[in-house]
């Protein structure tokens, strides 16, 4: 678990699959990730098992985003390992990415929780390199991603996406 100055990022639980759900099923929530679907109930329990399992096999992974003065689940941030030569996933390059619920936008708390996950992983896991994939048009998260300390450094393509790669070095 890592504390922040209003959140608490720990690793998920299945109980958590109810509050994932405000993000996972909005259309606009998930226009920018991956490509764009949204899901259901069932959906995000498969999605909480696939984060753990990452866990189990890499030691980093996705985070529940809650926030502490309250103990809602507002989304989730943390890490996806990608092979920079196919851009699926289970490769080299540690990304570090974070979704929120709509109704939790434009409040600091994205950066905040990047801004933990960024210095644990560099601090605690010894990673020396962190990238985002980020969809051009998605300028909220180029903003974060800016604040993280990361640089645009190069188009690729994800899933027949164009992203943006954006880097941070140690």
């Amino acid at each position: 678990m890592i504390q922040t100055e209003r959140l608490l990022l720990r690793k998920p639980r299945a109980e958590d699959a109810t509050g994932l759900l405000e993000a996972f099923a909005d259309p606009e929530a998930m226009r920018h990730i991956g490509d764009g679907s949204t899901t259901d109930l069932a959906g995000s329990k498969q999605a909480i098992d696939r984060w753990l399992a990452r866990w189990d096999a890499w030691g980093i992974g996705m985070f529940v985003v809650e926030r502490t003065e309250d103990a809602r689940v507002l989304g989730r941030t943390g890490f996806l390992r990608w092979d920079p030569e196919t851009w699926e996933i289970d490769g080299s390059e540690t990304e570090i990415g974070w979704g929120l619920a709509r109704e939790h936008w434009g409040r600091g708390y994205a950066t905040e929780a990047a801004l933990a996950l960024r210095d644990w992983a560099f601090d605690e896991r010894g990673l020396t390199r962190l990238i985002s994939l980020i969809q051009p048009r998605n300028l909220p998260s180029i903003r974060v991603a800016e604040k993280l300390g990361e640089r645009y450094e190069r188009e690729v393509e994800v899933h027949g996406n164009p992203t943006s790669l954006y880097s941070l070095e140690r």
